[in-house]
C-alpha cells in the first residue's frame, strides 16, 4: 500500500481529507501537534509533529517517510486573525518546504491553494469577474497576504514540477462547508452583501476529499491548478440574476445560467472525471458524523 503525507491532517477540513485517504494508503498525518501515545491510532493513519515552516524539520520528515504522494493542506486559512506578514511568511513558507520536499522524495503532490488567488474574496472594493463563469485562466489580482501567498506558492509548485518532474495540482476551493453547518446559508439569509467577495459559492467538504483523491489517482502532467466548488450557488436563486442586482451589471463575457455557480468546474471534470456531489439543499441540514481520526 502506497503512503500518503497529509499537512494540516487534524484540522477541521483536513480530517475529512484523512479520512477520505486513509484504507487507500497509509496516511501519515502531519499538524503543529501529536494526538499522544497513549491514544489508538486508527488503522492506516499515523501522526507527526512538526512545524512546516522550518524548513529542516520539513525536509527532515519528508526524507524519514518517504511518501509516494503528498496532500499540502497546512496553512493560516484567511487574512483577518493574524498579522499580514505572518499570514504570508507561513503559508509560502510551508508550502516551499513540503513542496520542494515532496520534489524530491519523488512524490505526486495536491495541495490547497484557494480562490482568494484571484483577489476578490477580501478587496476593500467588491469588483465584476472578467467573466462568468470563472475558469482558472482568470487572472490573479489578489491585494491581501493570503491570496498573495497563494498565487506565490502556486509560483512553486510550476517550479517543483519543472526541477523534479512530479505533478502537482493546486486545488482552488472555494468556502468549505460541512454537512449539518452549512454558514453559507446564515449568510444568504442577511442578504447579498456578505457573499458578494466570492459570488455566492462554495463547495461541501466531502467533495473538496473526492477531488484530492481523484487528483492523487490520476494525476495531471507537471502542474494544474483546479476549481473546488458545489455545481450551485447557496442562494436558491439564479446566480446572474443576483449579480446585476448587486453589482448593477454583469460582465460582457458572460454564459452562466440558472443558478450554476460563478466557478466552473469543468476543468477538474476533465483532468480528474470528477464533479460535485453535494448541494446546500441536502446538505444545510444533513446529519453527518464528523470524521475521527483515533481508533474507536
Amino acid at each position: 500500500m502506497e503512503t500518503v503525507l497529509v499537512t494540516g491532517g487534524q484540522g477541521r477540513s483536513g480530517r475529512w481529507l484523512v479520512d477520505r485517504l486513509a484504507g487507500d494508503y497509509d496516511v501519515v498525518c502531519v499538524d503543529y501537534d501529536q494526538p499522544g501515545f497513549e491514544v489508538s491510532e486508527r488503522p492506516h493513519v499515523g501522526f507527526r509533529a512538526a512545524d512546516l515552516t522550518d524548513r529542516g524539520q520539513a525536509l527532515d520528515l519528508l526524507s524519514d517517510v518517504a511518501p509516494d504522494a503528498v496532500v499540502h493542506w497546512a496553512a493560516i486559512p484567511a487574512p483577518t486573525r493574524h498579522p499580514g506578514g505572518r499570514v504570508f511568511e507561513t503559508n509560502l513558507l510551508a508550502a516551499y518546504n513540503v513542496l520542494v520536499g515532496a520534489g524530491r522524495a519523488g512524490a505526486r503532490t495536491v495541495w490547497a491553494s484557494s480562490e482568494s488567488t484571484y483577489g476578490w474574496a477580501f478587496a476593500r472594493e467588491k469588483t465584476l469577474p472578467d467573466e462568468l463563469p470563472i475558469t482558472e485562466s482568470h487572472s490573479m489580482r489578489p491585494e491581501d497576504p493570503y491570496g498573495t501567498s497563494k498565487v506565490a506558492a502556486e509560483e512553486v509548485a510550476k517550479m517543483v514540477t519543472r526541477r523534479y518532474d512530479v505533478p502537482v495540482t493546486s486545488v482552488r476551493p472555494s468556502w468549505i462547508q460541512y454537512p449539518g453547518e452549512y454558514a453559507c446559508r446564515d449568510v444568504a439569509r442577511e442578504g447579498l452583501e456578505g457573499g458578494a467577495g466570492n459570488f455566492w459559492s462554495y463547495v461541501d467538504v466531502r467533495d473538496v476529499a473526492s477531488l484530492v483523491a481523484s487528483a492523487l489517482d490520476a494525476p495531471p502532467e507537471g502542474h494544474e491548478a483546479v476549481h473546488a466548488a458545489a455545481a450551485d450557488n447557496y442562494l436558491g436563486r439564479p446566480t446572474v440574476d443576483a449579480v446585476e442586482e448587486f453589482f448593477g451589471s454583469r460582465p460582457d463575457d458572460c454564459t452562466l445560467t440558472g443558478e450554476s455557480s460563478a466557478l466552473s468546474t469543468a476543468k477538474a471534470g476533465e483532468l480528474f472525471d470528477w464533479a460535485p456531489q453535494h448541494t446546500w439543499r441536502e446538505a444545510e441540514d444533513e446529519a453527518v458524523e464528523g470524521p475521527s481520526l483515533l481508533a474507536e
